[in-house]
């Protein structure tokens, strides 16, 4: 989809930013157990085939002594710091009842111009929901556009393009966050691929660059969908937010989980790795102690992949999501005559 300037092109969040599929998939959707496991798998597989192209792999005992000293003070440091990320995320639901109420009415001011903007008398409570109806409510005062009419050409297709982009955006969205569920990566994921940067700035261009070629009721639609992007610009934000600390809660508690197991692996490959290497063996044509001792690494080095699943997809969204309001902190098409 683009503008009468060239200016715009594609709203899905892999067609904006100009990366791979793949990699996107990866960092965003793919399931972070799954790229856990990918993660320890590639670490197991590497050791694995460097053991079988050393003609003499593990040598030296106190090799792996030293190795697995090394990731038991790495995992109990990486435990501590986990911890302690925990208990910021925990502190900002901290506070005393003065401070509660502030959150409730603050909260309560916000729905209230949501429904007010929505003519709704009570807005959704569910996250995804609650997008939707704004996104809705931005779709209806979108179609009071479409009948506009201006002598200044340059001018009527700005706004077939602002409608056009806002019908087709809102159409591929708005699905998705109906029946997505808060928790899953469903909710943020549609609502990224819903680019109302955009939208809000050429709006705000239409209204004061064209203000006496347009009527006074394209002018009120143009300030309605104004308004709705910026609530609905506020709320993603919110939205995002709560994600934010649902997933390093939920960091924290997989992060502590696996550090059990890898401490216990960690601490019998340093007692018993003597045993290990005075049994030997092969299996598969590889020497026992490197399935064991790439086994034990891919498990001690587990929390690490957690934590690396986990905070690639934080960063990404974050980075996406920098700016708030009509700035774009990218390379993409833009109107050169907008700056966008």
């Amino acid at each position: 989809m683009s503008d009468s300037s060239g200016g715009r092109t594609g709203n899905a969040i892999e067609e904006r930013v100009q990366e791979s599929r793949l990699k996107l998939w990866v960092l965003l959707e793919m399931d972070r157990v799954r790229l856990t496991g990918l993660l320890t798998l590639v670490v197991f597989s590497t050791l694995v085939v460097l053991g079988v192209v050393d003609p003499t792999p593990f040598p030296d005992e106190e090799a792996i002594v030293a190795l697995f000293e090394a990731l038991v003070t790495a995992v109990i440091t990486g435990v501590t710091v986990v911890v302690t990320i925990n208990q910021l995320v925990l502190s900002q639901e901290l506070g005393s009842v003065g401070d509660q109420q502030e959150r409730m009415e603050g909260a309560l001011a916000f729905r209230e111009d949501v429904e007010s903007a929505l003519g709704e008398s009570a807005s959704p409570g569910d996250p995804g929901r609650f997008l939707a109806a704004l996104l809705a409510e931005l779709d209806q005062q979108a179609r009071h556009l479409t009948n506009a009419s201006t002598p200044d050409t340059q001018h009527q297709r700005a706004i077939e393009s602002l409608v056009d982009e806002l019908h087709e955006s809102v159409e591929s969205v708005e699905t998705r966050l109906e029946h997505a569920e808060f928790g899953s990566f469903e909710v943020i994921s549609a609502a990224l691929d819903f680019e109302y940067s955009w939208m809000l700035q050429e709006a705000r261009r239409l209204r004061k660059e064209y203000a006496d070629a347009t009527s006074e009721a394209d002018q009120a639609a143009l300030e309605s969908i104004s308004e709705l992007l910026q609530l609905y610009g506020v709320s993603r934000e919110h939205v995002k937010t709560l994600y934010f600390q649902w997933e390093l809660i939920n960091l924290s508690r997989a992060v502590l989980y696996a550090a059990v197991p890898a401490l216990l692996v960690s601490a019998a490959m340093i007692l018993y790795v003597d045993t290990l290497v005075s049994t030997g063996g092969v299996i598969l044509g590889v020497n026992t102690l490197v399935w064991v001792t790439s086994a034990a690494t891919a498990v001690a080095v587990l929390p690490f992949a957690l934590l690396l699943a986990y905070v690639l997809r934080i960063t990404t969204v974050a980075k996406r999501t920098l700016a708030i309001g009509p700035f774009v902190l990218r390379s993409t098409n833009r109107d050169t005559r907008n700056d966008y």
